[in-house]
């Protein structure tokens, strides 16, 4: 039996996001606002993966995310996992949803919408990967929108 190779350090305490299609991993750290933080973080990046071929991992040390922060990440990532760490251990997975209503994170695709001529959040309704404005009620599908 070979060895398992490991790629990315464990660790102690903090937040594993695993199962990020590749070319996504960049987009949920910008997302998370990962270069804000102090505590440390380790972006791996086109690794090998048996579900997605290639994906990208993110660890952050001493970090967990509340529901509104994970759910951010099913704008640009839906099927991530979280691995909760405490002591190096997994002691809970999270699995990213969709939630039913999208703020601030999203810029509407109508030049006309009033989010993108006044200083407001957007906000948007979610149903079946479609997001509809809530102001304008312009509609776009979840997998070509534009982070604000």
């Amino acid at each position: 039996m070979a060895k398992k190779e490991m790629l990315v350090a464990a660790i102690k305490n903090g937040t594993v996001i695993d199962h990020i299609p590749s070319e996504k991993t960049y987009q949920v750290a910008q997302l998370l606002r990962l270069q804000e933080l102090d505590t440390p973080v380790t972006i791996g990046y086109n690794l090998l993966s048996k579900k997605l071929d290639k994906k990208g991992i993110i660890k952050i040390g001493d970090k967990f995310f509340t529901d509104e922060e994970i759910s951010r990440l099913s704008v640009v990532a839906p099927n991530i996992v979280l691995n909760i760490i405490h002591d190096f251990e997994v002691v809970e997975k999270k699995m990213v949803v969709t939630p039913e209503e999208i703020k601030g994170i999203v810029k509407c695709n109508n030049p006309k919408c009033i989010t993108n001529n006044e200083p407001m959040k957007t906000h948007f309704h979610v149903s079946n990967g479609i997001l509809t404005c809530h102001y304008c009620e312009k509609e776009q599908d979840i997998n070509k929108v534009e982070l604000v």
